[in-house]
């Protein structure tokens, strides 16, 4: 069992905190989640992140420290926010195994639109011809997880220009719009949605 929540566009520290609460609040009987959003423009470094991958300050970005894995990127309006709140005992997955899941329910989302798409081991996320579109970063607490997968829809990609994306030197992004006619966000965001529990519930 499980709930999808649309929430808008938010800030991302609270939902920062309301992904902690429910994950500190919930027991096995608790069903998963699965929270669509955007954020306000902001740079997120993960716990093992390095500033120097921040490689321009000339921005009035807001910056923070966060507790998922993983090193800085960025959310800002115009990107599809996934996060998945989910109980991997219960669904009898390791971390890795919920890792692919969520590539390969991006990837098949993109499939039914005509964009091939590809995972990358050595560096979750989805890819396009060597460019990303999705990003992943995960914090497991209590056998749970929370934060999830960021999705570049249509939206001002110039602060990707200000970091390493991921931690990558040369890494350059790419977005739906650049493939395709623009869709609506939040009929795409809940297919992709979709996709996403499809392959997280397929054995």
């Amino acid at each position: 069992m499980y709930h999808i929540r649309q929430l808008g566009l938010v800030d991302y520290q609270l939902i920062l905190d309301k992904m902690k609460y429910f994950t500190e609040m919930r027991n096995e009987l608790t069903a998963d989640e699965f929270w669509i959003l955007e954020h306000n423009p902001v740079f997120t470094l993960g716990a093992a992140g390095t500033e120097q991958h921040i490689i321009d300050n000339h921005h009035t970005i807001p910056i923070l420290r966060v507790d998922r894995g993983g090193q800085v990127t960025y959310h800002g309006p115009g990107q599809i926010i996934i996060y998945t709140l989910i109980n991997l005992t219960r669904l009898k997955l390791s971390i890795r195994q919920l890792v692919i899941k969520l590539e390969n329910g991006i990837i098949n989302y993109l499939a039914a639109l005509g964009i091939t798409a590809q995972g990358d081991r050595a560096a979750p996320g989805v890819y396009i011809a060597g460019k990303k579109i999705a990003s992943i970063g995960l914090k497991v607490r209590k056998n749970c997880t929370y934060h999830g997968i960021s999705f570049n829809f249509n939206m001002d990609t110039t602060p990707f220009n200000y970091i390493n994306v991921c931690g990558y030197s040369n890494l350059k992004v790419v977005q739906l719009k650049d493939f395709i006619a623009p869709l609506d966000q939040t009929t795409e965001a809940l297919k992709l949605a979709n996709y996403i529990i499809a392959s997280i519930m397929q054995e």
